[in-house]
């Protein structure tokens, strides 16, 4: 057995870990999207 196997620094699920990163990612993006939408309706 590998020696990194035996001792894991994050016994964390992988997916648990994923799905954080996609929606804090995802959030970023919808909150510049809206900034963008907000400033174009107040400059028209």
């Amino acid at each position: 057995m590998n020696e990194f196997e035996k001792n894991v620094q994050s016994k964390n699920n992988d997916v648990v870990d994923s799905i954080k990163g996609f929606a804090f990612s995802f959030i970023f993006f919808v909150l510049i999207f809206t900034i963008g939408v907000v400033i174009s309706v107040i400059g028209s």
